[in-house]
This record gives structure tokens, sequence and C-alpha cells, in this order.
């Protein structure tokens, strides 16, 4: 039976999933985390085979939470869930150790799938992400100034580059307004840039926007 942790900061979500997988009878004890230190609190005192984390938990971004549960949790199996499409995070998750990549809007067949898989110690990666991969072993260029970025700043710089306000992107990720402005300024030292119009030529110009 493989043991489950769900962690996603809406209840409905979770409620969602959580009737998915007690459909299938492979699926075991299935626990919720609505955060980050909720998810560890978790792991440290019950056994999970694999964790589905949502990349946008508002104060801890869910790539850098998946960072520590790689480096505490080894053994752990973790599966990312986005409403984000591949081309944006899919890479970077599975350069992070995830072990697999999933669109929110999946069927409950795939989602099952790479649950399967993940537990079984291996990685889930659909056609999308198998051509991602691809694309970028081909391409031969030295490493683009983005690469430098945290997860979080990269995630700011998408939805800045999408034409998303301050106040916007604030109350999406549950931050203070003067959190993302500080992330704009890191943004835009670290790329040469001046301003959001610029963010958003330079996301154009990588192709990191969604497409």
């Amino acid at each position: 039976m493989i043991r489950i942790l769900l962690v996603d900061d809406h209840m409905i979500i979770r409620r969602g999933l959580r009737q998915i997988l007690a459909e299938d009878a492979r699926i075991g004890t299935i626990h919720e985390a609505a955060d980050g230190p909720a998810a560890l609190r978790c792991l440290r005192s019950e056994p999970v085979d694999v964790a589905l984390l949502d990349i946008a938990l508002g104060e801890r971004d869910g790539l850098d939470l998946l960072g520590s549960l790689r480096n505490e949790f080894p053994r752990l199996a973790v599966l990312m869930l986005s409403v984000y499409p591949e081309s944006q995070f899919a890479l970077r998750a599975i350069r992070s150790g995830a072990a697999g990549y999933l669109n929110k809007g999946c069927t409950p067949a795939t989602l099952l799938d790479a649950i399967s898989r993940a537990a079984s110690g291996g990685t889930y990666v659909t056609p999308e992400i198998a051509e991602l991969m691809t694309q970028d072993i081909r391409r031969d260029h030295s490493r683009a100034p983005h690469e430098s970025l945290s997860n979080r700043e990269y995630q700011v710089l998408q939805l800045l580059a999408s034409g998303q306000t301050v106040g916007d992107i604030a109350s999406q990720l549950s931050l203070s307004a003067n959190t993302i402005s500080t992330y704009r300024a890191r943004i835009c030292e670290k790329l040469g840039l001046r301003n959001s119009l610029e963010i958003a030529h330079y996301a154009a110009r990588h192709q990191l926007l969604n497409t």
C-alpha cells in the first residue's frame, strides 16, 4: 500500500485528490498538509512513500520546499502538482529532485500511474516533459542569466512577464507588496534589466512565457 501526503493550501483541492486516491486499491494512508511546516511535521511523525506537492504554497514556494524534503527525506518520492504548464516549471522541478511534474488538469489515471511509478523509485515523465528535456539537451548555449534566479524569483518573473502588477502577485502568493518589489529588484539586478517592461521582453525573447 502506498502511503500519501497531500500538500496544497486549498482544502477543496486536497479533498478532491483524496477522493480520487481513496478509490484505488494501491493507495493506503492519506495525510494532508496545507503548508510547508505542516508537511514537515507530518513527515517527521508519519511514514510516507509519496508526497504530492503544489508549487504555489503562499509563504513558502513549493520548489523551495522540495529542496528541504529531498535533503531531510531522501527516500521520499515527491510529485509536483501545479496549474502551471510543463513549459514553465517542469524541468526545474525534476532537476531539483522531483519524481515527476503533473498539471492539475491531468486525468485520475495519469495521476495514479505517476504515483505508482514514483513509489517504485522511478520518475514519471509525460510526453510534453520528454520533449522539453530533449530540447534542453540539444540546446547548445552557455548558462542563460535566468538560470541563476531562485525558484521564487523565477516564479515572480513569470507573473510579472504575464502582465500582473506587484499587488496582484502579492495577493496571489500571499506575500507583501514590499516582498514582491524586492524580488523584482533582485530579478532586474541578476538579469541586467531596469523595469517590468524589460522583464516581459526578456521572458518573451527567451521563450519563458506560457505558450
